[in-house]
């Protein structure tokens, strides 16, 4: 917190500080007979008639009465990063659509339009990287017109805690009605450490998803749509171990190679193998492709909430860069309101599919380290 000469805590911010990145104090409970402090660090998206609103790196907003301010200061954009490849969220945001490529897209300024009748939000929503060359509320129509016409909900895909992320389009997406339905998380790490790790030596690379591989993937009955979605990118792996005879493979992962970064996903593993560190072997193998390919960072989603992948992960060297999120349009015609999931999880076209019954879209399936889900979907992406 910011400290005079004297001893005091200061409020160092104001208005015009909206769109910088802060760190505040305020009393958490004026009317209790002991003073306790709570403190906020985070984006200031707006402080209007004295409430402030701050979006953390988490993508969640805390309102806070001006009247509560015990300090307050302008932080820097972005901590410094202390281990990893350095990227800027413009760069990473587009990699990771790329390891991801809808089956149609269209330009609104730099924002990009993508379509793949409705296989995982990832495909099929707004990414606004940059400036629609619109004002934002005739932007937000032609994405709701653009999507209607192809039977889809429309979606923009945001993200908060890194710099140059989207804090301030998020809080106006929220006063327009827009819902945030899922959250997850994109680790950075360095390639190599990966490729290190023992083992890999039998898993089995391939340039296509064969039977074999599609017999693990969570979602049954893969269509044609989502096969061209898993297929598509730049420089294509799939990985799989091999299951007994007769029987579906013992884990499977896919990896897109795009220059210097390496992207993981779909890694799954039969649950009666789990915590046998075959997941940490199909990474390993795809890891070293990726090298031979020029490859040095590598790149992954997973769920905010999964503790047990979080370790994982932490264990092969990545941390988080920042987290994204999936903006619904609210639904004029829909009874129940916009915060509605439904919409989400139904099937047929227009609706994503939600095999596990919930607003997930799960790309991993499973809760073990392991099975590590959410690994390029982040079971919600």
């Amino acid at each position: 917190m910011e400290i005079s000469a004297a001893g005091r805590l200061e409020v160092r911010i104001n208005p015009s500080d909206v769109g910088k990145r802060v760190s505040v104090r305020r009393l958490s409970e004026p009317g209790a007979t002991r003073e306790k402090f709570t403190d906020t660090v985070g984006v200031l998206t707006s402080w209007d008639d004295g409430v402030l609103m701050i979006t953390r790196r988490d993508g969640q907003s805390v309102r806070i009465a001006e009247s509560a301010l015990v300090a307050g200061k302008v932080v820097p954009a972005a901590p410094a990063r202390r281990r990893g490849p350095s990227a800027s969220y413009a760069e990473l945001a587009r990699v990771v659509s790329h390891g991801w490529q809808p089956l149609e897209t269209e330009r609104l300024g730099e924002w990009e339009l993508r379509a793949s009748e409705g296989f995982t939000r990832r495909a099929n929503s707004v990414l606004p990287v940059g400036d629609p060359g619109l004002p934002l509320d005739a932007a937000l129509a032609v994405v709701r017109r653009w999507y209607g016409e192809r039977g889809l909900p429309a979606y923009v895909q945001t993200a908060t805690g890194a710099e140059g992320t989207q804090e301030l389009l998020c809080a106006e997406l929220e006063r327009r009605g827009w819902v945030r339905e899922v959250s997850s998380e994109v680790w950075t790490g360095a390639l190599a450490p990966v490729a290190d790790r023992a083992g890999g030596t039998g898993v089995l690379l391939s340039r296509s998803a064969d039977e074999a591989w599609l017999a693990r993937y969570q979602r049954k009955g893969v269509s044609e749509v989502a096969l061209r979605v898993l297929g598509g990118g730049p420089s294509v792996w799939f990985a799989t171990v091999p299951g007994a005879e007769g029987e579906a493979p013992a884990a499977i992962g896919r990896c897109v190679v795009e220059g210097r970064w390496a992207g993981f996903a779909a890694v799954e593993v039969d649950p009666g193998r789990r915590r046998q560190g075959l997941a940490t072997q199909v990474l390993a193998a795809l890891a070293r492709r990726a090298l031979e390919e020029g490859a040095s960072a590598a790149w992954l989603q997973v769920e905010t909430d999964n503790a047990a992948a979080h370790a994982l992960y932490a264990a092969l060297g990545f941390t988080p860069h920042h987290t994204y999120h999936h903006y619904r349009a609210p639904q004029e015609d829909d009874p129940e309101g916009p915060g509605r999931e439904t919409e989400a999880g139904g099937e047929g076209r227009g609706r994503l599919p939600d095999p596990s019954g919930t607003a997930r879209e799960a790309e991993g399936e499973g809760r073990g380290p392991d099975a590590v889900p959410g690994v390029g979907g982040a079971g919600r992406s």
